[in-house]
């Protein structure tokens, strides 16, 4: 019995506000109306990576908060002090 791959590819149908459609029609090519899957694509790629940033950068400011991570760089930076000097 054949085993059934995982489709890579999710199918969606959205209804879309139709003064948004109108709106985004005035930006783009008309290569690109002939595909709007590859818009709509594109458009969450966009919205995922800026979230994805966000909550990088939300970790990266708790651990600059974090007291535990403060002293640890601090004395990580002390250390390099010393081999700073020694000329190599």
């Amino acid at each position: 019995m054949k085993k059934h791959k995982k489709s890579q590819t999710v199918r969606r149908s959205v209804a879309l506000p139709r003064g948004l459609v109108e709106e985004v029609s005035k930006f783009i090519t008309p290569d690109q109306a002939k595909n709007w899957n590859r818009l709509v694509i594109a458009a969450l790629q966009e919205y995922a990576d800026r979230h994805r940033r966000a909550r990088f950068e939300e970790a990266i400011a708790a651990m600059a908060a974090d007291p535990s991570i403060r002293a640890e760089t601090k004395r990580i930076s002390k250390e390099f002090k010393k081999t700073e000097r020694d000329g190599l």
